[in-house]
């Protein structure tokens, strides 16, 4: 099993690299530790430095988990997303949010990468704590026509750390769950069990006035201390409308709260 980790070398990129480094240590996975040279890069520096700036980097998970380095040239977005797909168990990696250096790659752009890798990612924000748990995880409800991919990421991470896997959904006043909320939440429920997972069932009533979900979700994970909130990258059909603002808005969410992704 091997763990894939972009870096631009920033503290957001050095907290996803701590992250890795504990899951590596729970699962006995390894990690690989990419780096794409940008044009920026290719002018101002030279490979034997960006060697060098790589071993600094994997200098600390080197002493407890074994670290491959790759650095590549390109796009950095295309690289990660080709890297991905050779046979990498999930990616980790930092975003800075909408705003500071590298935002195109890592800011911004952050959705469409991990709705375009072919395995889970576990986003982690720079302001996220650099000594991860897992105790809790948020799981909101969603409309989506498959859930496997999400439970099982979710599945996964919970017995790995022993997690406490809240379903989370948020009740509107007047507005009735659709048919797909409700047989994904009943799945949702169903399989936690069949794993033995504990799990609670959190159905709170809107109190923030928005059309999305992202502000109250994300107060919930805080108020409880979850470790992550888990969502599905792509948008369904039934919220398509709200989905990618909202799901930046998880990606970014100022507490800190890694956010896993499953496609």
């Amino acid at each position: 099993m091997d763990i894939l980790c972009p870096t631009d070398f920033t503290p957001a990129a050095e907290t996803a690299l701590a992250h890795a480094t504990q899951l590596a240590l729970r699962s006995g996975a390894s990690i690989t530790l990419l780096h794409v040279v940008d044009k920026h890069e290719r002018r101002t520096s030279g490979l034997p430095e960006l060697s060098a700036r790589m071993d600094r980097a994997a200098q600390d998970a080197l002493q407890q988990v074994r670290v491959t380095e790759v650095l590549r040239e390109g796009d950095p977005l295309k690289q990660i997303i080709a890297e991905a797909g050779k046979g990498h168990a999930l990616m980790v990696a930092g975003t800075h949010g909408v705003h500071g250096l590298r935002q195109s790659l890592l800011g911004a752009d952050m959705l469409k990468l991990v709705r375009h890798v072919d395995v889970p990612s576990l986003v982690v924000q720079e302001r996220s704590t650099g000594t991860p748990g897992m105790a809790r995880i948020v799981l909101p409800v969603s409309g989506h026509s498959d859930i496997a991919p999400l439970l099982d990421a979710v599945c996964y991470f919970a017995r790995l750390h022993g997690s406490e896997v809240h379903v989370y959904q948020l009740m509107r006043p007047g507005e009735q769950p659709s048919e797909q909320l409700l047989k994904n939440k009943s799945r949702m429920v169903q399989r936690l069990a069949k794993e033995g997972i504990a799990h609670v069932e959190a159905n709170e009533p809107s109190v923030v006035f928005s059309v999305g979900f992202a502000e109250q979700t994300i107060r919930y994970a805080e108020h409880i201390g979850a470790g992550a909130i888990a969502i599905m990258a792509k948008a369904s059909d039934e919220y398509r409308w709200i989905a990618d603002a909202e799901k930046e808005r998880l990606l970014t969410n100022a507490p800190g709260i890694p956010v896993l992704c499953a496609v």
